[in-house]
C-alpha cells in the first residue's frame, strides 16, 4: 500500500490528502484556542456570503466568468459551491479529500484490473471532475448542520421596498450583480439584482430599492432620497 501511495502517478492525490490533513490539524488546533483557522481565513477574504436567496438549476449556475469581466456567472458559480454558506477552508478540505480519494480509487482500479497506472494528467482530470459534486453535496450538508446564529424564516416578497446594496459586480439590464439586504430581523441576505429600468446601472457600493422578483433575479430601481427616507 505504501508503494502504491508513493508511486509517481499518485503524487497529486497523495499531496492533496497530505495538505488536507495539515489544514484539518490547523483547524483543530486553532479552534482549541477559541477561533478556528477557517474563521481567520474567511475574515481576510473579500465579503461574499452565499446565503444567496436564489433557486437556479445546476446548468444555469456552472459557466465560466465571461472574458468581458461580467461577475454574474462568478457569483452564481461561487454560490453553487457553497462559498459563504460554509467556510472556504472547509470547502477546500472537502475538495482535497474528494480529489485525493477519487484519484487513488481510479488508479487502484486500473492497477488491479489492467496492471498499469492511468497517466497522471488523465487521472488528475478525473479526480477534479469527481470532486466537484462532492464539494456541492458535502458543502450543503455542512451548511445545513453547522451551528448558526438564531435564524428567522422570511418571505422573499418581504424584500419588496427594501434597500439593497450592491456588493459584487455592476448591475445592468441582463447582467445581474450580487447585493445584500437586511431584513426586519436584522439578518443579512445576499440576492442577485438587476435594474428594472432600461439604461440604469448600479455599481458596487450603490444602493437600490427592490420592487419585484423575476425568476431568480430581483428587479431594483434607483434609491432616491425620498424613497430611502420612507
Amino acid at each position: 500500500m505504501i508503494d502504491f501511495l508513493l508511486h509517481p502517478a499518485n503524487s497529486p492525490f497523495a499531496i492533496a490528502l497530505a495538505v488536507m490533513l495539515v489544514f484539518t490539524v490547523l483547524e483543530i488546533i486553532s479552534a482549541s484556542f477559541g477561533m478556528g483557522f477557517s474563521e481567520m481565513v474567511d475574515s481576510i477574504l473579500p465579503e461574499f456570503d452565499a446565503d444567496i436567496d436564489v433557486d437556479v438549476d445546476v446548468d444555469a449556475d456552472i459557466h465560466a466568468v465571461a472574458p468581458d469581466g461580467n461577475f454574474d456567472s462568478l457569483v452564481k458559480l461561487l454560490a453553487w459551491f457553497r462559498v459563504g454558506e460554509v467556510p472556504v477552508v472547509m470547502l477546500f478540505i472537502v475538495f482535497l479529500t474528494g480529489f485525493g480519494l477519487s484519484g487513488l480509487m481510479v488508479q487502484y482500479v486500473f492497477v488491479s484490473l489492467v496492471g498499469i497506472y492511468v497517466p497522471t494528467i488523465i487521472a488528475t482530470g478525473i479526480g477534479i471532475i469527481a470532486s466537484i459534486p462532492v464539494v456541492r453535496i458535502c458543502g450543503g450538508l455542512l451548511g445545513k448542520y453547522m451551528p448558526k446564529d438564531e435564524t428567522y424564516a422570511v418571505s422573499e416578497k418581504s424584500f419588496y421596498g427594501m434597500i439593497a446594496t450592491v456588493t459584487l459586480g455592476t448591475a445592468e439590464p441582463g447582467k445581474p450583480a450580487q447585493a445584500k439586504i437586511r431584513d426586519k430581523h436584522g439578518q443579512t441576505h445576499y440576492i442577485l439584482v438587476e435594474p428594472d429600468t432600461p439604461g440604469e446601472r448600479f455599481a458596487t457600493g450603490e444602493q437600490a430599492i427592490v420592487v419585484k422578483q423575476v425568476g431568480a433575479i430581483y428587479k431594483v430601481i434607483e434609491a432616491t432620497s425620498a424613497a430611502m427616507s420612507d
